[in-house]
């Protein structure tokens, strides 16, 4: 694996022996099931009496993100994106339970994402919502633009939809730099089948890369919005 390369497995060394993931699966599962279950209502109302049990035991505790001393030594937005944003990420994340998970490779700029969306992100009967789809595309085309030297944010993002995106399936989006001018950066990618390479979505996407100054200030103004939250 190259110096550069994206690594985000659902519980790779990083996160070997963090409590967190374990309840961020936990998490997934609920809300998986909670997409399809035809349980009893007596049923339905113990398990949101354990959930908000868990709520509860967390509410009472301080909270922040554990990277936040580290935050004032990025340098860019590639820092902030490889290092601290990947896993809680509501696509890629880990420890998010909104993220599937899906789970990155990368040579140089060029950007593989591997997932499977199940029921709970349902839009046409037995297919991923557009919705889904073009986040994840804003996912792999930001890490792929990320790549770049000169990371940005999104500017426009353009989805062509070619075929019904099924649910439960492998998928794999591919993402790349397209070219770069100044500080826009435009990108490329696509979303297939995994199985038998079915076209299913492309992507064009624009990003403007962020001066130093630019970021450095979000991340002030984020930790400010944390301490008074």
């Amino acid at each position: 694996m190259s110096p550069d390369s994206v690594d985000t497995p659902s519980a790779g060394d990083r996160l070997m022996g963090d409590t967190r993931l374990a309840l961020a699966d936990a998490c997934r599962r609920i809300i998986d099931e909670l997409a399809s279950s035809t349980a009893d209502s007596g049923s339905f109302s113990t398990a949101a009496a354990l959930v908000q049990q868990a709520a509860d035991i967390l509410e009472h505790h301080t909270h922040g993100r554990p990277y936040e001393p580290a935050e004032a030594s990025l340098g860019s937005m590639g820092d902030y994106q490889e290092h601290l944003f990947i896993d809680h990420s509501p696509l890629v994340g880990p420890l998010n339970p909104l993220a599937p998970p899906m789970v990155f490779t990368n040579d140089g700029t060029e950007v593989t994402g591997r997932v499977t969306f199940g029921g709970a992100y349902e839009g046409p009967p037995g297919c991923v919502h557009g919705g889904y789809i073009a986040a994840a595309f804003d996912e792999v085309l930001g890490f792929a633009q990320g790549m770049s030297g000169a990371p940005g944010m999104t500017g426009r993002l353009s989805i062509s939809y070619r075929s019904p995106t099924p649910l439960h399936q492998a998928l794999e989006f591919r993402g790349d730099v397209e070219r770069i001018d100044g500080r826009k950066i435009f990108t490329r990618g696509e979303l297939r089948v995994a199985a038998d390479g079915r076209l299913c979505a492309e992507a064009e996407g624009l990003f403007i890369s962020v001066k130093p100054e630019t970021f450095q200030r979000l991340i002030t103004d984020r930790s400010a919005s944390d301490q008074t939250g």
